[in-house]
């Protein structure tokens, strides 16, 4: 179970045990709408059974911040209890949805043993079928939710939802993956396997361009945190960024990257964003290996 708590008006987040994973819902005089959806079917029934609880009205539509299981295999449940309700995300991300699905339940599968395997590989994946490129505003009656792809990042099709505040409440911002604070990975950013680190820093800029001083960012996963907090977050994945640039400028390897630089983050964290990093360099910011 999860406590939904309202970071500004008529907005809520939850946080579930499993990934530290929020799943945050925006009221308004329409109905509700839901962003993220949680791990798997079994999640997301007490994801609706809470969202229930906190009575707030009917979900009318739910949104996906990227195509990762953790945040969209509960799409399916969700409309289960609220009907065809159309999902959001980026067209990016519902074109993935489907592959990264797959792929996740391959890895449970061959982790048998792992408490979640059963329930993650029963789940059925529902892609969101209402998708933009750049920009979209979902309309709640008395207020509009901005949905906006700021660039690549955590993945190619992360978005970002921006609810402005009132006189007496703050506006808030839900950053998905793009901004990450749990202390399950000591606040490290999820520098996966799809990520794009030389892309992160600049996106993170129009991010910080959507917030205040007095903004509420909500990450994918922890606690909500401040400008300042995404600001410190930018800077690292900036000095990532641009030492991947610096190695692959002056000829070092990939395979010896990670041990010839200092980083501002594990290096066990960080083999994914090396590979990718070399990946996405242009010809002519890389020289061929120094001998």
């Amino acid at each position: 179970m999860g406590v939904f708590t309202e970071v500004g008006d008529r907005v809520w987040v939850a946080r579930y045990d499993w990934f530290d994973v929020n799943v945050s819902v925006i009221g308004g005089s329409g109905g509700l709408v839901v962003v993220d959806t949680h791990a798997s079917a079994t999640a997301a029934r007490v994801v609706v059974d809470d969202v229930r609880r906190l009575g707030a009205g009917e979900v009318v539509a739910v949104v996906n911040t990227h195509e990762h299981f953790d945040h969209t295999f509960g799409n399916g449940v969700l409309r289960e209890a609220y009907g065809e309700v159309p999902i959001h995300a980026h067209e990016w991300a519902a074109e993935h949805t489907l592959p990264a699905g797959e792929r996740i339940k391959s890895r449970y599968d061959d982790e048998p043993d792992d408490p979640h395997a059963a329930e993650v590989l029963a789940t059925e994946i529902v892609p969101a079928d209402h998708t933009f490129s750049s920009a979209a505003v979902l309309d709640l009656g008395d207020r509009a939710l901005e949905l906006i792809h700021p660039g690549r990042g955590h993945t190619g099709g992360d978005l970002v939802v921006r609810i402005p505040g009132t006189s007496t409440d703050p506006d808030v911002l839900l950053a998905g993956d793009l901004v990450e604070e749990s202390a399950l990975r000591q606040g490290v950013p999820g520098f996966g396997a799809d990520c794009y680190p030389m892309d992160w820093p600049a996106t993170l800029d129009l991010v910080l361009n959507l917030v205040t001083p007095d903004t509420v960012v909500v990450p994918g996963h922890g606690a909500p945190v401040d400008r300042t907090f995404v600001e410190n977050q930018r800077a690292a994945i900036g000095v990532v960024a641009e030492t991947i640039r610096d190695l692959a400028s002056r000829g070092v390897p990939v395979g010896q990257a990670l041990d010839a630089a200092d980083w501002p983050y594990p290096r066990e964290e960080l083999a994914d964003a090396v590979r990718r990093g070399y990946e996405h360099l242009p010809r002519a910011q890389k020289r061929l290996p120094l001998i």
